[in-house]
């Protein structure tokens, strides 16, 4: 199967600060707060198409299959491929998505310390990695990437790995090994309440000493994550199109931090709702604006745009029974985005 279309699709929590809302499982550590649920849709170029509201106490992995079918129907869509990461996924929704009446394509992220297949078997099986993208020092190139497909008990997995991180990863833990080396000479009661040496110390008998074994366990990680597939896209283009959900992270920053969506302080379920819809339509502008503004080779910075746009304006004045409207200077990026879009600038003086 080789899906046209695929949406993406990723739920957060924005904190209500009002009493009809629900309390949920909190993801900015809230749970004093009543919060919703906001989702998403984007195109695979990252456009948003539409979103969704719940109850702030829906689970998100309850809300993947219900979008799925609405979206299928309202936008007529024949197929659709899902890109999720691991979060979204349970054992139930995964029998529901492989099912022999309506299989859906996917491609998900896997648990590879925690499912015993992933974590024993599919890193272990043998086989050549195909690289990617090839380490560069170039930031604006993507990062590093190898991918090397197994298939296991009738399912695909695709295990990925980013040398850079790998030696990152090896380089963290050998620091941190360092360290407890240090602390466990001045005694087990240094360790206390250090989390990130508690996974290497091995206590046998009331002494403590480095746990080799876990040292070696944990490196079978470094750089690496593992994705679950039934389409019939190649490594490469599976293990692309999940890094593609970066794209669904950044529009929730946007929403959160640059278009100040929370909080909200509406009383009404229908005003909450207008709230969150329109900032979703800034989103859509901001996101159409963006892309003119690649088009046209221009890179500019949020809050340099919404400065430089601030500062055009305009005031109306009265001379002799004559009444002009002056435009003040465009600074900045501001003629450029102008430009970008396709619109012009009004003159510097005109009649009101």
């Amino acid at each position: 199967m080789n899906p046209r279309v695929v949406q993406f699709y990723f739920p957060i929590s924005g904190t209500l600060f009002i009493p009809i809302d629900k309390r949920g499982f909190s993801k900015d550590h809230r749970p004093d707060l009543a919060q919703m649920v906001v989702g998403a849709v984007l195109d695979d170029k990252g456009q948003p198409i539409c979103c969704e509201m719940w109850p702030g106490n829906t689970a998100d992995v309850k809300t993947l299959l219900p979008i799925v079918e609405r979206l299928k129907t309202r936008f007529k869509i024949a197929r659709i491929c899902i890109v999720a990461d691991r979060g979204m996924i349970s054992k139930d929704t995964l029998e529901q998505l492989e099912s022999e009446d309506s299989p859906i394509a996917y491609i998900l992220g896997a648990r590879m310390r925690k499912v015993k297949q992933i974590r024993d078997r599919v890193l272990s099986q043998p086989g050549r990695y195909r690289q990617v993208y090839p380490e560069t020092s170039d930031r604006s190139k993507p990062a590093p990437l190898k991918v090397k497909q197994v298939e296991l008990d009738g399912c695909r997995y695709i295990v990925c790995v980013n040398p850079s991180q790998q030696r990152k990863d090896a380089a963290d833990r050998e620091a941190i090994v360092l360290a407890l080396t240090e602390q466990l000479k001045k005694g087990p009661k240094s360790l206390v309440g250090n989390k990130g040496f508690r996974k290497y110390v091995k206590i046998e008998k009331g002494s403590t000493s480095i746990d080799e074994n876990r040292i070696k366990y944990e490196s079978r990680f470094d750089g690496k994550w593992v994705l679950r597939t039934n389409t019939g896209l190649s490594a490469d283009q599976v293990a692309l199109k999940y890094k593609e959900l970066w794209r669904v992270e950044k529009v929730f920053r946007d929403v959160k931090s640059l278009l100040t969506t929370r909080p909200i302080f509406h009383q009404k379920d229908r005003t909450i709702r207008g709230h969150v819809f329109c900032s979703f339509l800034a989103l859509v502008l901001r996101k159409e604006l963006d892309r003119r503004l690649s088009k046209a080779g221009h890179r500019f910075e949020w809050a340099e745009i919404k400065q430089d746009l601030k500062a055009l304006q305009r005031v109306t004045i009265e001379e002799d029974g004559r009444r002009l409207s002056i435009r003040s200077q465009s600074k900045g990026v501001c003629g450029k985005i102008f430009q970008a879009v396709g619109v012009a600038i009004p003159p510097t003086i005109q009649d009101a």
